[in-house]
């Protein structure tokens, strides 16, 4: 496979690069790092959540659900941060 796309060719790596010689990358490391500790987060946060209802303790499950959506609008906001991108490279 030499269609330089990022996959291995003959045990070498290729990497396409813009036209000043940045690796294109379509995320940026931030971005990234917010969706996948996010996303991390949630599950604990559903964990929580859900003990907070069996025990019966609604300050635990309003705490719960109130960071979990703070997190889903984070992680919303990653993903548009990075649909609306013109360029390829890493910032």
């Amino acid at each position: 496979m030499s269609d330089n796309r990022g996959m291995p060719d003959n045990g070498k790596w290729h990497e396409e690069r813009d036209t000043k010689g940045h690796p294109m990358v379509p995320a940026t490391p931030r971005d990234v790092a917010h969706i996948r500790i996010g996303s991390f987060l949630l599950v604990f946060l559903f964990a929580f959540a859900v003990l907070g209802i069996i025990v019966g303790a609604p300050v635990m499950t309003g705490i719960a659900l109130v960071v979990g959506l703070i997190t889903v609008v984070d992680i919303a906001l990653a993903v548009r941060r990075q649909k609306l991108r013109q360029d390829g490279e890493a910032g």
